[in-house]
């Protein structure tokens, strides 16, 4: 067994100074090689005081989307699918998070947006600006985890942003009788103040009904309420298309 063992060479400081890598002193260079080192191997672009651009209205640097879809489906695949989720206990719209997170994992967009939508017609606008950390994110079983709870904010509006690039058209529900054979209470006029999320989930839903004499009235050039006027740009892009 003794023979087994590893003995340590007597001159073993002497076999490490003949190994080249070990750096007997520091390694100095100028400022101005630096510099020129930098600019060679820098990835962003210079910025300066000569490099000023005008900053109003400008978000470039902001994603579009949170997520990419690679980063999405690594995203859903952590999501534990819990029994008893927590996450759709703490959301006002109570969305089954737990299905559109598991099509999304399946590369069923379709059917994740579709989740969504069912239960909130403003699925892209709350997926941008809704406060998350507070509601669905704050009861996420994974919160305390080395990698966090799941991003369900940037998962639903990867969804719904999807399915608006998909350009399905909007139809009637197939399951309602014709427009002729319904109550005539569904052919009376209904008349909605302000174009603002409430009024927009309101017709939606009326809608889907089968009402189809809904009037919306807006006093201003702009749809969207607080959505457009209150909300800044970085947090809600281009609140007409979302909404």
């Amino acid at each position: 067994m003794a023979r087994m063992l590893s003995k340590e060479l007597p001159d073993i400081e002497s076999i490490l100074a003949l190994n080249p890598r070990v750096q007997t002193h520091a390694a100095l260079l100028s400022t101005r090689t630096k510099k020129m080192e930098k600019k060679q191997w820098k990835r962003n672009a210079e910025k300066g005081c000569e490099s000023c651009v005008k900053l109003e209205n400008n978000f470039d640097d902001i994603k579009h989307t949170t997520l990419s879809e690679r980063g999405a489906l690594r995203e859903a695949v952590r999501c534990l699918k819990c029994a008893d989720a927590p996450c759709q206990k703490s959301c006002p719209t109570n969305l089954n998070i737990k299905a559109f997170i598991t099509s999304i994992a399946n590369k069923n967009y379709y059917g994740a947006a579709r989740a969504i939508l069912s239960d909130n017609p403003l699925g892209l606008t709350c997926g941008m600006v809704c406060p998350t950390s507070d509601l669905c994110v704050g009861g996420c079983n994974l919160y305390a985890s080395e990698e966090g709870p799941i991003n369900i904010g940037g998962l639903q509006q990867f969804a719904t942003d999807v399915f608006k690039q998909m350009g399905v058209p909007q139809i009637r529900n197939p399951d309602l009788p014709p427009p002729d054979q319904m109550p005539e209470s569904y052919h009376s006029k209904i008349a909605l103040i302000g174009c603002g999320p409430a009024s927009i989930s309101c017709a939606s839903f009326l809608a889907r009904l089968g009402y189809d004499n809904i009037s919306v009235f807006e006093k201003q050039r702009f749809i969207g309420g607080l959505s457009s006027s209150e909300i800044p740009q970085f947090h809600l892009t281009c609140p007409k298309e979302a909404l």
